[in-house]
């Protein structure tokens, strides 16, 4: 992700300054709080006043709350780069910020408030922010990301599946999660497919220059985003058919294959990096223990999930937001030993949630592990990035991407 060419003149706060800053700070606290508030919940600990049952809650807080913000951050961060317009700072950033934040208020407070104003709060920010994109791509005539806005309103109709259940009784709030967590996927195929060979490509050049390229976008790309479209689409509708494991088996074969394509090996020196193609990794992995579900009665049934949650989903928010916030605040692009520790803690909860079922009457306790891993790796990442997101770009640039 190349720095943003310009600004507008911002004597605010600088955490206002780009949409990477307040999103990316607000996203990671939320998901290490919510994650342990969630175990609470579980263990029977405590009893907020919610209307959603704690599993959805938990399910639509990572979905719809932490991972929905991330986007946001990426999004309001790359957009000026593809349309060569001014980024969204200062008034309209904070409404942004203050809607979602709203939301998340809203969810743990639904059983005061009520279904109607929870969903009227917690859909306000996705409208906004969909609203928001489409603006700036039309404007801006950049009809390639138009993708992006099916991926929005596809966020935007999943989370509305969620209130709807509370709204009017109907059995709608898992359909509404799996859409959400299915949509996120397809973003990480898609974005990352785009992102992970160029990057690669770039360093490789510089750093590299005897090993061979990542391959260009061919034909195992294209099969490899179609049968993870069709597996996605078996994962939504019909979870537990006959259909899902075969597609789900294609898609992580097809998914193998491509990363396999990227050259990731040799750019194991560059944490930076590596932790990109091991986020993809988690993506292909996730399908194959999904198709492995229905062919291994020993497996439990939360593995392919987590491995495609906590393991791909959480990685690459990790791995994007330290890279980006690095070459957007004016630093190298360089891991050091705290971001590299942030990498490390993620994986390791991802184990740990993976393994957690296996445990028996320790369950609990794998389950409490694998959150403390899950809030480490994003407290630090608050602690450590926190500094470049509320203080002004430095004037040092990053190397180009």
């Amino acid at each position: 992700m190349a720095a943003i060419p310009r600004y507008r003149r911002w004597q605010g706060p600088a955490l206002f300054a780009a949409g990477y800053r307040p999103f990316f700070l607000f996203s990671a606290l939320w998901a290490a709080f919510a994650v342990p508030l969630w175990i609470a919940l579980f263990s029977g600990a405590l009893v907020p006043p919610m209307s959603l049952p704690p599993m959805i809650w938990h399910v639509h807080e990572m979905v719809f709350g932490f991972a929905a913000a991330t986007v946001a951050g990426f999004l309001l961060t790359a957009i000026p780069n593809w349309t060569g317009r001014m980024p969204l700072q200062g008034a309209p950033l904070i409404a942004l910020v203050l809607l979602w934040l709203a939301g998340r208020m809203a969810c743990l407070a639904a059983g005061v408030i009520g279904p109607t104003a929870t969903a009227a709060l917690d859909l306000a920010f996705p409208v906004a922010f969909l609203g928001v994109v489409a603006r700036e791509i039309i404007a801006g005539r950049n009809w390639r990301n138009l993708p992006m806005l099916g991926a929005l309103s596809s966020l935007l109709v999943a989370n509305f599946l969620v209130h709807l259940e509370a709204l009017r009784g109907v059995s709608s709030a898992a359909l509404g999660n799996r859409w959400g967590v299915a949509t996120l996927l397809a973003l990480i195929s898609l974005i990352g497919g785009r992102i992970i060979p160029s990057f690669t490509r770039n360093w490789l050049v510089r750093q590299r220059p005897e090993i061979a390229l990542p391959a260009p976008f061919g034909m195992i790309d294209r099969a490899a985003l179609a049968s993870t479209l069709v597996a996605l689409i078996f994962f939504v509708v019909d979870p537990g058919g006959r259909a899902l494991p075969w597609a789900a088996l294609a898609a992580g074969v097809m998914l193998s294959l491509r990363l396999r394509r990227w050259r990731g090996l040799a750019a194991l020196r560059e944490p930076l990096l590596i932790v990109l193609h091991l986020g993809y990794g988690w993506l292909a992995f996730g399908f194959l223990l999904l198709a492995l579900d229905a062919f291994l009665p020993w497996l439990p049934q939360s593995s392919a999930l987590h491995a495609l949650t906590v393991g791909a989903i959480g990685t690459m928010t990790l791995a994007v937001m330290t890279r980006a916030t690095l070459g957007h605040s004016g630093r190298p692009l360089t891991a050091g030993v705290g971001t590299v520790a942030i990498y490390g803690l993620i994986t390791l909860a991802a184990l740990l949630r993976l393994s957690a079922p296996f445990a028996g009457v320790h369950y609990l306790h794998a389950l409490a592990l694998a959150g403390i891993a899950w809030s480490a790796a994003f407290l630090l990442f608050a602690a450590l990035y926190a500094p470049l997101l509320v203080r002004p770009r430095t004037r040092v640039h990053a190397a180009a991407e």
